[in-house]
């Protein structure tokens, strides 16, 4: 099947993707070379605000009623390849990193890091990475962006920590991702090298890739090296252990944008795994269905049992990951369509659970929950947050999850019957259980502490509350209107469905999927099927 490259110079007057990475980096040197923090800060605030602009005018311009590549951006130089382009795969994730930055400056600015260059400048750089991989169409391009991000990870980690072992938690999360990024890098070197016996030369682009996957060698090494190198990113069982740690050591601010971060490894399954190898992926999906049940029950009783907020939210991650690729290996258009838009509601309502918890951090100077409590009245702004953000994550009616979720399970039910669909209902209700219990200890209950340091003369209450209304007016209202965002991911999601020879053999009754024609950028991009 040939995939249309549709050209940026067709839809707007300059290359918006590029443009969009490489806009934080210029704003990272001028807060490097600003004579203040405040200056710093306010550079930080207007290259934000201005991506933001560009990620809804992204979604503006993007052609959901057609598959394929849109804006997409295509160079060779020094020997070199550059692509990039978005679909319905990566479509969410950019907005959703650009809303993401902002509030995390805003929250910064509450913060005692409203003073630290250093800091902004590492935001806004990890800012860049992440549009940077989400909109890259070649594989060392995507691979090169995710080894980018360890830079500003261990930085914010050592240099503005909240732990006392940040140097222990930045070694044991080398140890975990040196691994993975490893392991990705040999997977697609496999990739690579598998066309050689083809007509094609060595590429490492991914429309040539996908195009040729039947030239492939070693499919099984590709598949097994791939899946297991994003699984220490999203993180999935048993590959988790790093998460925990970072979210209690590391800093909020960061670990919000972080959690877009963490989506790469959802992403990576469903754009270099499935196209790449589907018939392997379709025998390995006993062994992972296994492995999403065990995140989804283990991460949920981890977090029952947890008395710091930060790593409950670690493990609830966990769980939220098992249930995300549940959805990418049910095979089926539905299943995919809810994880896709299951993984942006995670993204942003974690983030709000984030935001909130380090909010009552700076009050209160604890994360502990039992230390906790009897902060309704005096921080109903946060509350809100957490409440409505928690919501979210419990997938109640009202939200964007709901809608997710529900496309999620049917996905399921379609592929493995009920008793899969099941086990990930018990674990939504034991994510409500451990939510709602911290809300109840920490905003509802009578305070253990006899004396209640939560009020700071430096606090922002305004700032504060811009980061609610950001976030619950999102969640709210994508949660009744949420049409358009299954718009924007339906089509590819279909296109998706129709690549696995198992599921397609079994399924004769499908209506036929219409021959996408390929458009190519010039006579070097030109595809032989």
């Amino acid at each position: 099947m040939d995939i249309t490259m549709n050209h940026w110079s067709t839809v707007t007057a300059f290359p918006l993707l590029s443009v969009m990475t490489l806009l934080p980096l210029v704003i990272v040197m001028t807060v490097w070379r600003s004579p203040s923090a405040t200056i710093a800060l306010r550079f930080g605030y207007a290259g934000t605000v201005l991506n933001v602009l560009l990620s809804i005018y992204l979604l503006l311009i993007f052609d959901s009623d057609n598959t394929g590549i849109h804006l997409a951006e295509h160079l060779h130089f020094l020997g070199m390849s550059y692509a990039v382009g978005v679909d319905s795969t990566n479509i969410l994730f950019i907005p959703l990193t650009a809303v993401l930055t902002l509030l995390a400056l805003i929250y910064t600015s509450i913060t005692r890091h409203t003073t630290d260059k250093l800091f902004i400048a590492c935001i806004l750089g990890y800012e860049a990475i992440l549009i940077g991989a989400f909109a890259a169409l070649n594989v060392l391009q995507f691979w090169f962006w995710c080894a980018l991000e360890l830079i500003p990870v261990i930085i914010l980690t050592i240099h503005s920590g909240t732990g006392q072992q940040r140097r222990w938690v930045v070694s044991q999360l080398l140890q975990y991702w040196v691994s993975g990024l490893l392991m990705t890098f040999a997977g697609f070197m496999f990739l690579a090298f598998g066309l050689i016996d083809s007509e094609h030369a060595l590429s490492f682009d991914w429309l040539t890739l996908k195009q040729n996957n039947a030239y492939l060698h070693d499919e099984v090494l590709i598949f097994v090296l791939l899946f297991f190198g994003f699984s220490i990113r999203m993180p999935l069982f048993p590959f988790h252990g790093w998460l925990p740690l970072l979210a209690e050591h590391g800093t909020v601010a960061s670990a919000a944008i972080f959690l877009v971060g963490l989506k790469l490894g959802v992403y990576g399954l469903i754009r270099y795994i499935l196209p790449m190898v589907p018939g392997v992926a379709e025998q390995w999906q006993t062994f992972v269905l296994t492995l999403g049940l065990i995140s989804i029950v283990y991460g949920a009783v981890l977090a029952l049992m947890q008395i710091n907020i930060r790593r409950l939210l670690a493990f609830a991650v966990v769980s939220h990951t098992g249930m995300l690729v549940i959805g990418v290996f049910s095979f089926n258009a539905t299943g995919l369509e809810g994880s896709l838009l299951l993984s942006s509601v995670y993204g942003l309502a974690t983030a709000g659970l984030l935001f909130s918890a380090g909010l009552i951090y700076e009050r209160t100077r604890t994360a502990f929950i039992p230390r906790l409590g009897g902060l309704l009245d005096s921080n109903t702004a946060i509350a809100l947050l957490f409440l409505v953000s928690a919501l979210s994550t419990m997938v109640m009616p009202g939200t964007p999850g709901f809608d997710a979720a529900h496309l999620l399970i049917e996905g399921t039910i379609e592929e493995e019957g009920w008793l899969i669909a099941i086990a990930i209902l018990i674990g939504n209700v034991l994510a409500a259980a451990f939510l709602l219990r911290a809300f109840q200890q920490i905003f509802v209950a009578a305070s253990k502490r006899a004396k209640q340091p939560y009020r700071c003369s430096h606090h922002s209450a305004i700032k504060e509350r811009i980061i609610t209304l950001c976030v619950c007016g999102l969640l709210i209202i994508s949660g009744f209107w949420s049409t358009p965002w299954l718009k924007f991911i339906d089509q590819d999601a279909v296109a998706i469905s129709f690549m696995f020879p198992m599921h397609n053999a079994q399924q004769t009754n499908k209506p036929a999927l219409p021959k996408i024609i390929t458009a190519p950028l010039n006579d070097k991009d030109s595809r032989n099927e």
